[in-house]
C-alpha cells in the first residue's frame, strides 16, 4: 500500500494497475471499423461497468491507500464519469466518499453517482465557480484524499492500462502494436497513461471546439488555460480548465500536437458508432473517431481510437441520432 504523496506516474506503475484491474474487471473489445477504405481498431470502454474508462484510474489509487487513508474517504471533482469510476471503485472497498460535481452535470451522471453510494455536493460551473475551490473546503472539513481526475499519478497509471490491453489485443488482430492511438482529452489523464503504456505510437489527443488547451499547450510549450468565453459544447466529459505539469511533463514529449472537433462532427460520430458498432457512445467519448471522420487524424490499418464514454441520456442520444 502507498501513501499519498507526489510521485511520478511510470510505466512500471502501469503494468502494476493492469495487474490488480485483470483481477475485477474483463477486458473490453477491440473492434475493427472501416473508415475512409482503411480499418481502425476501435477500444470500447464504454463497456465498462461504469460506462467509461474512468474506473481504470479510479480503483489503482483507491485500492492503493493505506487504512488510514481509506477510513477517512476521498473526494472527487468530475463532470461525471470520473465520479462514478471513484463510486464504484468506493462501495466495493468499503470507503466514503464525496464527488464535487457541477451543478449543470447530466442527470443521468448524477444519479447513477449517487446511486452507487457516494454523496454529491455541486458547484455552479455555469456561474463561474471554481470546481477546485469547492474540492478544498469538502477535503478540509473531511481530511480525506483527493482522487484528481487526471493529474494524479495512479490514476494516469490507471488509466494507462487501457494502452497495454490496446497494444496486446492489436498484435492478435492486427498484426501489431498501434502506430498511432487517437483519443478524446480533457485534463490529459488518458493521453498521459496512453503515452507511457504505448511509446512507440503516436499520440494523438482530440479537444471539442473552443476547449483546444492542451492544443495551445503543445504549440507555446506552456500550460494554456480554457478561454473565459470558451463555446458551450456537448462534450461535458472533456470540459477541464487546463492540464497540470505532471501530465503536461509527458504530453510535451509525447504529442507533436492536438486535434479539435466541432460538435457537428461530434454527432456524426456518434451516429456511426451506434450505426456501425452498434455502440452508445457520449459526445466526449466520440471525439476522437470524430477526428478520424473528419479527416483531420491520419489512419493506417493500425490506428487505435479511444471510445471513452458512454455515459449519454436518452433523450440526448435519440436527438443527436435523428440528426
Amino acid at each position: 500500500m502507498t501513501t499519498q504523496h507526489m510521485r511520478e506516474p511510470t510505466l512500471a506503475g502501469i503494468h502494476a494497475a493492469a495487474a490488480k484491474i485483470a483481477q475485477i474487471l474483463p477486458e473490453t473489445p477491440l473492434l475493427p471499423l472501416e473508415v475512409h477504405g482503411t480499418t481502425i481498431w476501435c477500444k470500447a470502454e464504454v463497456l465498462q461497468p461504469v460506462g467509461a474508462f474512468k474506473i481504470r484510474g479510479a480503483w489503482h489509487r483507491l485500492s492503493d491507500l493505506t487504512a488510514a487513508e481509506a477510513a477517512k474517504g476521498v473526494v472527487g471533482v468530475s463532470s461525471g464519469n470520473h465520479a462514478q469510476g471513484v463510486a464504484w471503485a468506493a462501495r466495493r472497498l468499503g470507503i466514503p466518499a464525496i464527488i464535487v460535481m457541477p451543478v449543470d452535470a447530466p442527470k443521468v451522471k448524477l444519479e447513477a453517482t449517487a446511486a452507487m453510494g457516494a454523496q454529491i455536493v455541486t458547484y455552479d460551473r455555469p456561474g463561474g465557480e471554481d470546481r477546485d475551490e469547492a474540492a478544498a473546503k469538502v477535503l478540509a472539513e473531511t481530511g480525506g484524499t483527493l482522487v484528481h481526475a487526471y493529474a494524479d499519478p495512479w490514476v494516469i497509471e490507471g488509466q494507462g492500462t487501457a494502452g497495454l490491453a490496446l497494444a496486446a489485443q492489436m498484435e492478435t488482430q492486427a498484426g501489431g502494436g498501434p502506430t498511432r492511438i487517437v483519443t478524446p482529452c480533457g485534463g490529459g489523464g488518458l493521453t498521459a497513461g496512453l503515452a507511457l503504456a504505448c511509446p512507440q505510437a503516436e499520440i494523438l489527443p482530440v479537444e471539442p471546439e473552443g476547449w483546444d488547451d492542451i492544443g495551445r499547450s503543445l504549440a507555446t510549450g506552456t500550460i494554456q488555460k480554457v478561454a473565459a468565453d470558451a463555446p458551450t459544447t456537448p462534450c461535458d466529459a472533456l470540459q477541464t480548465p487546463a492540464t497540470r505539469e505532471i501530465n503536461f511533463a509527458i504530453l510535451k514529449q509525447r504529442c507533436p500536437r492536438a486535434l479539435w472537433v466541432s460538435p457537428a462532427e461530434v454527432a456524426e460520430a456518434q451516429r456511426l458508432a451506434f450505426r456501425q458498432l452498434r455502440l452508445v457512445v457520449e459526445p466526449g467519448g466520440a471525439a476522437a473517431l470524430a477526428a478520424v471522420l473528419a479527416g483531420k487524424a491520419p489512419v493506417d490499418g493500425r490506428t487505435a481510437v479511444m471510445l471513452t464514454g458512454g455515459n449519454t441520456d436518452a433523450a440526448a442520444f435519440a436527438k443527436v441520432l435523428a440528426g
